[in-house]
Protein backbone atom coordinates (compact mmCIF):
# COMPACT_ATOMS: atom_id res chain seq x y z
CA UNK A 1 0.00 0.00 0.00
CA UNK A 2 1.31 3.44 -0.97
CA UNK A 3 0.90 6.31 1.50
CA UNK A 4 1.02 9.91 0.29
CA UNK A 5 -0.01 13.45 1.24
CA UNK A 6 -2.67 15.76 -0.11
CA UNK A 7 -3.15 19.44 0.75
CA UNK A 8 -6.74 20.31 -0.07
CA UNK A 9 -9.76 18.13 0.47
CA UNK A 10 -11.60 19.95 -2.35
CA UNK A 11 -9.05 18.69 -4.89
CA UNK A 12 -8.47 15.15 -3.66
CA UNK A 13 -9.35 12.23 -5.92
CA UNK A 14 -10.47 9.16 -3.98
CA UNK A 15 -12.96 6.32 -3.88
CA UNK A 16 -13.51 6.85 -0.15
CA UNK A 17 -13.07 10.03 1.89
CA UNK A 18 -12.72 9.73 5.67
CA UNK A 19 -14.06 12.78 7.55
CA UNK A 20 -14.18 13.46 11.27
CA UNK A 21 -17.33 14.46 13.12
CA UNK A 22 -17.38 15.89 16.67
CA UNK A 23 -20.37 15.08 18.83
CA UNK A 24 -21.30 18.77 19.12
CA UNK A 25 -20.36 22.20 17.76
CA UNK A 26 -19.41 23.21 14.25
CA UNK A 27 -18.24 20.65 11.76
CA UNK A 28 -14.53 20.87 10.80
CA UNK A 29 -13.96 22.66 7.48
CA UNK A 30 -13.16 19.47 5.54
CA UNK A 31 -16.23 17.73 6.97
CA UNK A 32 -18.42 20.74 6.20
CA UNK A 33 -17.20 20.67 2.59
CA UNK A 34 -18.10 16.99 2.36
CA UNK A 35 -21.47 17.73 3.99
CA UNK A 36 -22.31 20.21 1.23
CA UNK A 37 -21.70 17.50 -1.36
CA UNK A 38 -24.27 15.25 0.31
CA UNK A 39 -26.87 17.99 0.91
CA UNK A 40 -26.34 18.27 4.66
CA UNK A 41 -26.74 14.60 5.49
CA UNK A 42 -23.85 14.58 7.99
CA UNK A 43 -25.26 17.42 10.06
CA UNK A 44 -28.75 15.93 9.86
CA UNK A 45 -27.59 12.50 10.99
CA UNK A 46 -25.84 14.03 13.98
CA UNK A 47 -28.85 16.17 14.87
CA UNK A 48 -31.12 13.14 14.65
CA UNK A 49 -28.63 11.20 16.85
CA UNK A 50 -28.39 8.49 14.21
CA UNK A 51 -24.68 9.29 14.27
CA UNK A 52 -23.71 10.79 17.64
CA UNK A 53 -20.05 11.47 16.86
CA UNK A 54 -18.78 9.60 19.91
CA UNK A 55 -15.08 8.72 19.90
CA UNK A 56 -14.22 6.11 17.22
CA UNK A 57 -17.87 5.65 16.13
CA UNK A 58 -18.05 5.03 12.36
CA UNK A 59 -20.74 5.20 9.70
CA UNK A 60 -20.36 4.58 5.95
CA UNK A 61 -22.28 6.76 3.48
CA UNK A 62 -21.97 5.08 0.07
CA UNK A 63 -21.63 7.37 -2.94
CA UNK A 64 -24.92 8.13 -4.70
CA UNK A 65 -23.48 10.73 -7.08
CA UNK A 66 -21.19 9.64 -9.91
CA UNK A 67 -17.69 11.00 -9.46
CA UNK A 68 -18.14 11.68 -5.73
CA UNK A 69 -16.37 9.49 -3.17
CA UNK A 70 -18.14 7.45 -0.57
CA UNK A 71 -17.83 8.95 2.92
CA UNK A 72 -16.71 7.29 6.12
CA UNK A 73 -17.84 9.34 9.11
CA UNK A 74 -15.67 8.93 12.21
CA UNK A 75 -16.66 10.38 15.58
CA UNK A 76 -14.23 12.41 17.66
CA UNK A 77 -16.31 13.21 20.77
CA UNK A 78 -16.81 16.52 22.55
CA UNK A 79 -13.23 17.67 23.23
CA UNK A 80 -9.79 17.70 21.69
CA UNK A 81 -8.55 14.12 21.53
CA UNK A 82 -5.96 12.61 23.83
CA UNK A 83 -3.25 10.38 22.37
CA UNK A 84 -5.17 7.35 23.60
CA UNK A 85 -8.34 8.44 21.80
CA UNK A 86 -6.47 9.34 18.59
CA UNK A 87 -5.15 5.77 18.58
CA UNK A 88 -8.71 4.50 19.01
CA UNK A 89 -9.88 6.67 16.12
CA UNK A 90 -6.99 5.59 13.87
CA UNK A 91 -7.62 1.92 14.71
CA UNK A 92 -11.33 2.32 13.92
CA UNK A 93 -10.52 3.99 10.59
CA UNK A 94 -8.02 1.28 9.67
CA UNK A 95 -10.37 -1.54 10.65
CA UNK A 96 -13.14 -0.09 8.50
CA UNK A 97 -11.21 0.87 5.38
CA UNK A 98 -9.22 -2.34 5.09
CA UNK A 99 -12.50 -4.30 5.03
CA UNK A 100 -14.12 -2.10 2.35
CA UNK A 101 -13.76 -2.54 -1.44
CA UNK A 102 -12.12 0.83 -2.09
CA UNK A 103 -8.67 1.08 -3.69
CA UNK A 104 -7.98 4.78 -3.12
CA UNK A 105 -8.73 6.18 0.34
CA UNK A 106 -8.21 9.77 1.56
CA UNK A 107 -8.24 10.88 5.21
CA UNK A 108 -9.15 14.52 5.94
CA UNK A 109 -6.77 14.80 8.89
CA UNK A 110 -7.37 18.54 9.43
CA UNK A 111 -10.69 17.53 11.00
CA UNK A 112 -8.88 16.02 13.99
CA UNK A 113 -8.46 18.22 17.05
CA UNK A 114 -5.67 16.75 19.20
CA UNK A 115 -4.23 17.89 22.52
CA UNK A 116 -0.58 19.01 22.58
CA UNK A 117 0.29 17.88 19.04
CA UNK A 118 1.35 20.12 16.18
CA UNK A 119 0.38 19.36 12.57
CA UNK A 120 3.68 17.68 11.62
CA UNK A 121 3.74 15.47 14.72
CA UNK A 122 0.13 14.49 14.04
CA UNK A 123 0.96 13.64 10.42
CA UNK A 124 3.70 11.29 11.63
CA UNK A 125 1.52 9.58 14.21
CA UNK A 126 -1.52 9.30 11.96
CA UNK A 127 0.56 7.83 9.13
CA UNK A 128 2.07 5.36 11.58
CA UNK A 129 -1.13 4.32 13.31
CA UNK A 130 -3.22 4.04 10.13
CA UNK A 131 -0.56 1.88 8.49
CA UNK A 132 -0.23 -0.22 11.64
CA UNK A 133 -3.98 -0.91 11.50
CA UNK A 134 -3.39 -2.82 8.24
CA UNK A 135 -1.02 -5.32 9.84
CA UNK A 136 -2.17 -8.94 9.60
CA UNK A 137 -0.32 -12.03 10.76
CA UNK A 138 -0.45 -14.16 7.64
CA UNK A 139 0.93 -17.46 6.44
CA UNK A 140 -0.44 -20.01 8.90
CA UNK A 141 -4.19 -20.17 8.20
CA UNK A 142 -5.94 -21.44 5.10
CA UNK A 143 -8.20 -18.36 5.23
CA UNK A 144 -5.29 -15.90 5.06
CA UNK A 145 -5.89 -15.12 1.37
CA UNK A 146 -9.24 -13.55 2.32
CA UNK A 147 -7.54 -11.02 4.63
CA UNK A 148 -5.65 -9.13 1.91
CA UNK A 149 -6.86 -5.51 1.85
CA UNK A 150 -8.11 -3.90 -1.38
CA UNK A 151 -6.57 -0.52 -0.46
CA UNK A 152 -3.77 0.44 -2.87
CA UNK A 153 -3.31 4.12 -1.97
CA UNK A 154 -3.81 5.84 1.37
CA UNK A 155 -3.81 9.64 1.18
CA UNK A 156 -3.45 11.70 4.35
CA UNK A 157 -4.10 15.44 4.51
CA UNK A 158 -0.96 17.29 5.60
CA UNK A 159 1.93 19.51 4.52
CA UNK A 160 5.15 17.72 5.61
CA UNK A 161 6.54 14.93 3.45
CA UNK A 162 9.30 14.33 6.01
CA UNK A 163 6.75 13.85 8.80
CA UNK A 164 4.82 11.41 6.63
CA UNK A 165 7.97 9.41 5.82
CA UNK A 166 8.80 9.01 9.51
CA UNK A 167 5.32 7.68 10.22
CA UNK A 168 5.35 5.26 7.30
CA UNK A 169 8.86 3.99 8.12
CA UNK A 170 7.96 3.55 11.79
CA UNK A 171 4.88 1.55 10.81
CA UNK A 172 7.03 -0.66 8.57
CA UNK A 173 9.41 -1.24 11.47
CA UNK A 174 6.51 -1.96 13.81
CA UNK A 175 5.07 -4.51 11.36
CA UNK A 176 8.46 -6.24 11.14
CA UNK A 177 8.62 -6.34 14.94
CA UNK A 178 5.10 -7.72 15.28
CA UNK A 179 5.70 -10.38 12.65
CA UNK A 180 8.83 -11.63 14.41
CA UNK A 181 7.07 -11.55 17.77
CA UNK A 182 4.02 -13.44 16.56
CA UNK A 183 5.98 -16.24 14.89
CA UNK A 184 5.94 -19.54 16.80
CA UNK A 185 9.07 -20.70 18.57
CA UNK A 186 9.55 -23.64 16.19
CA UNK A 187 9.99 -21.11 13.35
CA UNK A 188 11.58 -18.11 15.05
CA UNK A 189 14.75 -19.64 16.51
CA UNK A 190 18.06 -17.86 17.21
CA UNK A 191 19.27 -19.06 13.80
CA UNK A 192 16.14 -17.61 12.19
CA UNK A 193 16.87 -14.21 13.78
CA UNK A 194 20.41 -14.46 12.41
CA UNK A 195 18.98 -15.11 8.94
CA UNK A 196 16.68 -12.05 9.24
CA UNK A 197 19.72 -9.92 10.08
CA UNK A 198 21.48 -11.21 6.98
CA UNK A 199 18.41 -10.37 4.92
CA UNK A 200 18.40 -6.81 6.29
CA UNK A 201 22.07 -6.59 5.39
CA UNK A 202 21.30 -7.53 1.80
CA UNK A 203 18.24 -5.29 1.54
CA UNK A 204 19.88 -2.16 2.94
CA UNK A 205 23.61 -2.74 2.47
CA UNK A 206 24.44 -2.70 6.17
CA UNK A 207 27.26 -4.67 7.80
CA UNK A 208 26.25 -7.83 9.66
CA UNK A 209 28.34 -9.81 12.16
CA UNK A 210 27.18 -13.18 13.52
CA UNK A 211 28.97 -14.61 16.55
CA UNK A 212 28.28 -18.33 16.93
CA UNK A 213 28.78 -20.37 20.09
CA UNK A 214 32.42 -21.16 19.28
CA UNK A 215 33.27 -17.48 18.91
CA UNK A 216 31.33 -16.52 22.03
CA UNK A 217 33.14 -19.22 23.99
CA UNK A 218 36.49 -17.84 22.82
CA UNK A 219 35.41 -14.38 24.03
CA UNK A 220 34.41 -15.72 27.44
CA UNK A 221 30.67 -15.10 27.06
CA UNK A 222 29.85 -18.04 29.31
CA UNK A 223 26.89 -16.34 30.95
CA UNK A 224 25.06 -15.94 27.64
CA UNK A 225 26.01 -19.46 26.59
CA UNK A 226 24.73 -20.90 29.88
CA UNK A 227 21.16 -19.92 28.96
CA UNK A 228 21.09 -21.86 25.69
CA UNK A 229 22.96 -24.88 27.02
CA UNK A 230 19.79 -26.93 27.52
CA UNK A 231 18.51 -26.31 23.98
CA UNK A 232 19.22 -28.06 20.69
CA UNK A 233 19.04 -24.62 19.05
CA UNK A 234 22.42 -22.83 18.96
CA UNK A 235 22.71 -19.35 20.45
CA UNK A 236 23.94 -16.30 18.53
CA UNK A 237 25.11 -12.79 19.18
CA UNK A 238 23.89 -10.77 16.19
CA UNK A 239 25.43 -7.38 15.36
CA UNK A 240 24.14 -4.96 12.70
CA UNK A 241 25.93 -1.72 11.80
CA UNK A 242 24.13 1.21 10.14
CA UNK A 243 26.68 3.85 9.22
CA UNK A 244 25.05 7.12 8.16
CA UNK A 245 27.25 9.45 10.20
CA UNK A 246 30.89 10.47 10.09
CA UNK A 247 33.42 7.67 9.78
CA UNK A 248 35.01 8.33 13.18
CA UNK A 249 31.76 9.07 15.01
CA UNK A 250 30.93 6.72 17.89
CA UNK A 251 27.64 4.86 17.44
CA UNK A 252 24.47 4.79 19.47
CA UNK A 253 23.69 1.18 20.35
CA UNK A 254 20.42 -0.67 20.88
CA UNK A 255 20.58 -4.12 22.49
CA UNK A 256 17.64 -6.52 22.35
CA UNK A 257 16.90 -9.56 24.49
CA UNK A 258 16.24 -12.39 22.02
CA UNK A 259 15.01 -15.36 24.04
CA UNK A 260 13.09 -17.04 21.23
CA UNK A 261 11.29 -19.32 23.66
CA UNK A 262 11.47 -19.30 27.45
CA UNK A 263 10.39 -22.40 29.34
CA UNK A 264 12.16 -21.08 32.42
CA UNK A 265 14.77 -23.83 32.03
CA UNK A 266 15.19 -26.07 35.08
CA UNK A 267 13.20 -23.46 37.05
CA UNK A 268 10.28 -24.45 34.84
CA UNK A 269 7.41 -22.04 34.33
CA UNK A 270 3.78 -23.11 34.93
CA UNK A 271 2.16 -24.61 31.84
CA UNK A 272 -0.68 -22.08 31.69
CA UNK A 273 0.08 -19.37 29.12
CA UNK A 274 3.57 -20.73 28.50
CA UNK A 275 2.78 -20.40 24.79
CA UNK A 276 3.14 -16.64 25.28
CA UNK A 277 6.83 -17.14 25.99
CA UNK A 278 7.45 -17.00 22.23
CA UNK A 279 7.16 -13.24 22.89
CA UNK A 280 10.26 -13.26 25.09
CA UNK A 281 12.26 -12.09 22.09
CA UNK A 282 10.20 -8.91 21.60
CA UNK A 283 13.08 -6.76 22.80
CA UNK A 284 15.15 -8.18 19.94
CA UNK A 285 12.18 -7.82 17.60
CA UNK A 286 11.84 -4.12 18.48
CA UNK A 287 15.53 -3.58 17.69
CA UNK A 288 15.07 -5.30 14.32
CA UNK A 289 12.05 -3.09 13.61
CA UNK A 290 13.93 0.04 14.59
CA UNK A 291 16.83 -0.92 12.32
CA UNK A 292 14.38 -1.33 9.44
CA UNK A 293 12.83 2.10 10.13
CA UNK A 294 16.24 3.78 10.34
CA UNK A 295 17.41 2.13 7.12
CA UNK A 296 14.29 3.45 5.38
CA UNK A 297 14.81 7.01 6.70
CA UNK A 298 18.62 7.16 6.26
CA UNK A 299 19.41 9.69 9.02
CA UNK A 300 22.95 11.00 9.51
CA UNK A 301 24.10 8.93 12.47
CA UNK A 302 25.97 5.75 13.26
CA UNK A 303 23.77 3.11 14.87
CA UNK A 304 24.66 -0.41 15.95
CA UNK A 305 22.04 -3.02 16.81
CA UNK A 306 22.96 -6.02 18.94
CA UNK A 307 20.77 -9.07 19.56
CA UNK A 308 21.52 -11.66 22.26
CA UNK A 309 19.62 -14.70 20.95
CA UNK A 310 19.09 -17.99 22.77
CA UNK A 311 16.40 -20.54 23.61
CA UNK A 312 15.91 -21.42 27.30
CA UNK A 313 15.07 -25.13 27.63
CA UNK A 314 15.42 -27.82 30.33
CA UNK A 315 17.58 -30.84 29.58
CA UNK A 316 20.42 -32.88 31.01
CA UNK A 317 22.83 -30.23 29.74
CA UNK A 318 20.88 -27.25 31.08
CA UNK A 319 22.25 -24.81 33.64
CA UNK A 320 20.95 -25.65 37.15
CA UNK A 321 19.98 -23.41 40.07
CA UNK A 322 23.11 -22.96 42.15
CA UNK A 323 25.50 -23.18 39.20
CA UNK A 324 28.14 -20.46 38.97
CA UNK A 325 29.09 -19.06 35.56
CA UNK A 326 31.73 -16.56 34.55
CA UNK A 327 30.78 -13.51 32.49
CA UNK A 328 32.81 -11.91 29.71
CA UNK A 329 33.61 -9.09 32.16
CA UNK A 330 35.25 -11.54 34.56
CA UNK A 331 32.52 -11.26 37.20
CA UNK A 332 30.97 -14.52 38.35
CA UNK A 333 27.22 -15.08 38.68
CA UNK A 334 25.39 -17.56 40.89
CA UNK A 335 22.35 -18.68 38.91
CA UNK A 336 19.73 -18.85 41.65
CA UNK A 337 16.84 -19.10 39.19
CA UNK A 338 17.23 -20.20 35.57
CA UNK A 339 14.05 -18.30 34.67
CA UNK A 340 15.91 -15.04 35.29
CA UNK A 341 17.76 -15.69 32.05
CA UNK A 342 17.32 -12.41 30.18
CA UNK A 343 19.83 -10.58 32.34
CA UNK A 344 22.30 -13.44 31.79
CA UNK A 345 22.32 -13.05 28.01
CA UNK A 346 22.29 -9.25 28.21
CA UNK A 347 25.20 -8.87 30.63
CA UNK A 348 27.70 -10.47 28.26
CA UNK A 349 26.32 -8.48 25.35
CA UNK A 350 26.67 -5.26 27.38
CA UNK A 351 30.33 -6.11 27.97
CA UNK A 352 30.87 -6.90 24.29
CA UNK A 353 29.40 -3.50 23.34
CA UNK A 354 32.27 -1.72 25.15
CA UNK A 355 34.46 -2.28 22.07
CA UNK A 356 32.30 0.15 20.08
CA UNK A 357 32.99 3.01 22.54
CA UNK A 358 29.32 3.98 22.21
CA UNK A 359 27.79 7.41 22.75
CA UNK A 360 24.83 5.70 24.41
CA UNK A 361 23.43 2.21 24.91
CA UNK A 362 19.77 1.31 25.39
CA UNK A 363 18.82 -2.29 26.08
CA UNK A 364 15.25 -3.42 25.48
CA UNK A 365 13.92 -6.55 27.14
CA UNK A 366 10.79 -8.37 28.25
CA UNK A 367 12.69 -8.78 31.49
CA UNK A 368 10.41 -9.08 34.53
CA UNK A 369 6.88 -9.90 35.54
CA UNK A 370 7.49 -7.43 38.37
CA UNK A 371 7.43 -4.58 35.85
CA UNK A 372 3.95 -5.67 34.75
CA UNK A 373 2.83 -5.61 38.38
CA UNK A 374 4.25 -2.10 38.79
CA UNK A 375 3.22 -0.46 35.50
CA UNK A 376 0.76 -2.78 33.75
CA UNK A 377 0.58 -2.57 29.97
CA UNK A 378 0.55 1.25 29.70
CA UNK A 379 4.13 2.32 30.47
CA UNK A 380 7.41 0.60 29.76
CA UNK A 381 9.78 0.76 32.73
CA UNK A 382 12.93 2.82 32.17
CA UNK A 383 16.15 2.82 34.17
CA UNK A 384 19.30 4.83 33.41
CA UNK A 385 22.77 5.46 34.78
CA UNK A 386 22.86 8.94 33.17
CA UNK A 387 19.95 11.36 33.44
CA UNK A 388 20.61 12.90 30.02
CA UNK A 389 19.95 9.50 28.42
CA UNK A 390 16.76 9.17 30.46
CA UNK A 391 15.66 12.67 29.44
CA UNK A 392 16.29 11.96 25.75
CA UNK A 393 14.20 8.79 26.00
CA UNK A 394 11.42 10.69 27.78
CA UNK A 395 11.36 13.27 24.99
CA UNK A 396 11.24 10.52 22.37
CA UNK A 397 8.47 8.81 24.32
CA UNK A 398 6.36 11.98 24.27
CA UNK A 399 6.97 12.60 20.57
CA UNK A 400 6.09 9.02 19.68
CA UNK A 401 3.12 8.75 22.09
CA UNK A 402 4.83 5.58 23.33
CA UNK A 403 4.76 5.83 27.12
CA UNK A 404 7.51 5.00 29.58
CA UNK A 405 8.09 5.70 33.27
CA UNK A 406 11.45 6.27 34.91
CA UNK A 407 12.08 3.84 37.75
CA UNK A 408 14.65 4.10 40.59
CA UNK A 409 18.14 2.68 40.39
CA UNK A 410 19.23 3.51 43.94
CA UNK A 411 22.43 1.98 45.28
CA UNK A 412 20.58 0.49 48.26
CA UNK A 413 18.87 -2.05 45.98
CA UNK A 414 22.21 -3.51 44.88
CA UNK A 415 22.75 -5.39 48.14
CA UNK A 416 19.80 -7.66 47.30
CA UNK A 417 22.02 -9.23 44.63
CA UNK A 418 24.74 -10.27 47.10
CA UNK A 419 25.78 -13.93 46.84
CA UNK A 420 27.64 -16.09 49.36
CA UNK A 421 29.40 -17.97 46.56
CA UNK A 422 29.88 -15.63 43.57
CA UNK A 423 30.32 -11.95 42.77
CA UNK A 424 26.59 -11.53 42.15
CA UNK A 425 23.35 -13.49 42.28
CA UNK A 426 21.05 -13.39 39.29
CA UNK A 427 17.95 -12.59 41.37
CA UNK A 428 17.40 -10.28 44.32
CA UNK A 429 14.48 -11.83 46.14
CA UNK A 430 10.75 -11.02 46.00
CA UNK A 431 11.01 -7.27 46.57
CA UNK A 432 11.47 -4.74 43.74
CA UNK A 433 12.10 -7.44 41.13
CA UNK A 434 12.19 -5.09 38.15
CA UNK A 435 14.57 -2.76 40.01
CA UNK A 436 17.03 -5.47 41.03
CA UNK A 437 17.04 -6.84 37.48
CA UNK A 438 18.07 -3.39 36.26
CA UNK A 439 20.64 -3.20 39.07
CA UNK A 440 22.15 -6.47 37.82
CA UNK A 441 22.50 -5.04 34.30
CA UNK A 442 23.91 -1.76 35.59
CA UNK A 443 26.98 -3.59 36.93
CA UNK A 444 28.03 -4.23 33.31
CA UNK A 445 27.51 -0.67 32.01
CA UNK A 446 30.03 1.36 33.97
CA UNK A 447 32.00 2.48 30.91
CA UNK A 448 29.22 4.22 28.95
CA UNK A 449 25.87 6.06 29.25
CA UNK A 450 23.13 3.44 29.45
CA UNK A 451 19.42 2.95 29.84
CA UNK A 452 17.28 -0.16 30.20
CA UNK A 453 13.69 -0.50 28.98
CA UNK A 454 11.65 -3.27 30.59
CA UNK A 455 8.86 -3.91 28.07
CA UNK A 456 7.39 -7.03 29.66
CA UNK A 457 4.00 -5.32 30.02
CA UNK A 458 3.95 -3.41 26.73
CA UNK A 459 5.45 -5.73 24.11
CA UNK A 460 2.35 -7.87 23.61
CA UNK A 461 -1.30 -8.17 24.53
CA UNK A 462 -3.11 -11.27 25.75
CA UNK A 463 -6.72 -12.35 25.56
CA UNK A 464 -8.88 -11.69 22.52
CA UNK A 465 -6.36 -9.19 21.11
CA UNK A 466 -3.42 -11.54 21.67
CA UNK A 467 -0.36 -10.57 19.69
CA UNK A 468 2.81 -8.50 19.59
CA UNK A 469 2.24 -4.74 19.92
CA UNK A 470 5.22 -3.41 17.97
CA UNK A 471 6.26 -1.25 20.92
CA UNK A 472 8.61 0.49 21.49
CA UNK A 473 9.69 0.91 17.84
CA UNK A 474 8.16 4.41 17.69
CA UNK A 475 10.02 5.53 20.80
CA UNK A 476 13.35 4.05 19.70
CA UNK A 477 13.08 5.50 16.20
CA UNK A 478 12.35 8.96 17.60
CA UNK A 479 15.26 8.58 20.03
CA UNK A 480 17.74 7.77 17.26
CA UNK A 481 16.39 10.49 14.96
CA UNK A 482 17.00 13.00 17.78
CA UNK A 483 20.66 11.94 17.74
CA UNK A 484 21.12 12.43 14.00
CA UNK A 485 23.31 15.32 12.83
Amino acid sequence: MKTQLFNNVADVQADLLVVFVPSEGELPAATAQADEKVNGQIAALREQTVFKGSVAQTLLLPSVVEGQPALLLVGTGKEALSDMNVKKVAAAVGTQIKSLPYANVAVAASGLSVKDRDADNMTTLLAQWLNEAFYEFLGFKQSDAEKVSKVETLQIEGTSEDALKVGVATAAGSAFTRQLGNLPGNVCTPAYLASKAQQLGEDYDIEIELLDETKMDELGMHCLLSVGRGSDQPSYLIVMHYRGGKEDEAPHVLLGKGITFDTGGISLKPGAKMDEMKYDMCGAASVFGTMKAICELKPALNFTAVIAAAENMPSGRATKPGDIVKTMSGKTVEVLNTDAEGRLVLCDALTYIERFKPQSVVDIATLTGACIVALGSVNSGMYANKQDVADALKAASKGAADKLWQMPLDEEYQQQLDSNFADIGNIGGPEAGSVTAACFLSRFTESYPWAHLDIAGTAWAGGASKGASGRPVGLLTQYLLSKAN
